[in-house]
């Protein structure tokens, strides 16, 4: 009751600045309309995370949504209206991601929600989305359930942040040849002890083992979400002896292992296939890779190799003095998807503009054609460009990534879908 209250207030607040100014606007001979607008911005709340081990996800992704903004706001906004940014620190705690968020609608004035938060802060954003009946867009977490399931999706709530299911059709595949052609069989697993980490591990294994039924798994090892020690993590795993080793560990986690693990010689002779190592954030980190290294893409300059990529690249580098994340291209494209849903509806009004979301289709140099679908179904981001591939130490970083194929992926997403009883 005490929010409904608060909101009711917010609401009323709101028609009346809005009564107010279009009385002043009639009032105000000579005033352009443009002028008025401008002082009347269009206010977007970004949880994220600013400080911390993994602030780099919210430093970069705050680049490129600004990137985007600003070329928005240079165009002439919303009919002269501009986007103004309110962004706040969750410091990677679901709770505050929670209360930042409400903050963000109830006390800020913003509009609506772009979510960079990781999935641990994004399913307490969802549920702040779903109590304040706010559009949201969920720009970081891969956490599949996210959206392909019924019960935790909701009709306000899209995601443009690629879906772990995804990832792990097109890597199990790649892998799985990778296997066959080096008698890889027994393997093991070192995956971060949240949602993201168990849900995209077991996607992983079930299509590594879909594409090659010889695989075993013989262990697997969660680590804490920005665990600083993993000698013992280490230690299991060279006690397993296993062929070949996953991992959907991330950011400053991913990079703390493996340079732990070469004290220990961990990769010296087992092929690695860690899934967020095809990042910057990860490869200028690493000073020694690991020699046999492979990785889906995250966000290489080189991936797609088009002209549209390599200018956004450039333009984020300018703007930043540095390269671009997989973050910065998931919230980047989350402001295309919002800006374009403006300008077709006409409207910043939430439900008006999740009715234009489902299905809209906006040109992206991320896309695998040029362009990514926000898919009706499940409110999600298809058709962006994504792949495996071996990774060395030096640009471009993959020589010859394998592109994934998105009807392959939608066959059996689907099938997935039906055994896990989201259809």
């Amino acid at each position: 009751m005490k929010n409904q209250n608060r909101n009711g207030i917010y609401a009323q607040r709101r028609s009346f600045i809005k009564k107010t100014a279009a009385t002043v606007g009639l009032a105000s001979v000579g005033w352009p309309a443009l002028s008025f607008a401008q002082n009347n911005p269009i206010r977007v709340g970004m949880p994220t995370i600013l400080s911390g081990r993994v602030a780099q996800l919210g430093t970069s992704s705050r680049t490129a949504v600004m990137l985007e903004v600003d070329k928005f706001n240079a165009a002439g906004g919303l009919a002269g209206r501009p986007i103004e940014m309110v962004i706040r620190d969750s410091r990677g705690q679901p709770q505050e991601a929670a209360r930042v968020a409400r903050e963000l609608i109830n006390s800020e004035d913003c509009e609506m929600l772009l979510d960079c938060e990781a999935s641990s802060g994004a399913f307490a954003v969802h549920e702040v989305a779903r109590d304040l009946d706010v559009l949201c867009i969920h720009s970081i977490s891969e956490t599949s359930s996210l959206t392909a399931d019924p019960k935790i999706r909701i009709p306000n709530a899209f995601r443009t942040a690629r879906q772990g299911i995804h990832d792990s059709i097109v890597g199990g595949s790649y892998a799985a040849q990778i296997a066959k052609e080096n008698g890889l069989r027994r393997w093991m697993s070192c995956s971060p002890d949240y949602a993201y980490g168990r849900d995209t591990t077991e996607e992983f294994f079930d299509y590594l083992k879909h594409f090659n039924p010889d695989i075993e798994v013989i262990g697997e090892v969660w680590p804490k979400l920005f665990q600083p020690d993993y000698s013992e993590v280490i230690t299991r795993l060279l006690q397993g002896k296993p062929d070949a080793m996953y991992s959907c560990l991330w950011g400053g986690d991913l990079t703390s292992f493996i340079e732990q693990g070469h004290i220990y010689a961990l990769f010296q002779n087992m092929p690695f296939f860690a899934v967020n190592m095809a990042d910057y954030t990860a490869l200028t980190a690493v000073k020694n890779l690991p020699p046999k290294l492979h990785s889906g893409n995250r966000y290489v300059s080189s991936f797609p190799n088009t002209e549209a990529n390599h200018a956004w690249s450039k333009a984020y580098f300018e703007k930043s003095n540095e390269l671009p994340t997989n973050w910065a291209w998931q919230a980047a494209t989350g402001v295309n998807f919002l800006t374009s849903a403006m300008k077709k509806a006409n409207s910043t009004d939430g439900k008006k503009l999740a009715e234009v979301l489902r299905g809209l289709t906006v040109e992206s140099p991320f896309g695998e054609d040029g362009t990514i679908t926000m898919r009706a179904e499940d409110q999600t981001m298809v058709g962006y460009a994504i792949g495996w591939g071996s990774v060395i130490n030096k640009s471009p970083y993959m020589t010859d990534p394998q592109s994934g194929s998105w009807p392959q992926i939608t066959e059996l997403e689907t099938e997935w879908k039906k055994r896990k009883g989201y259809l």
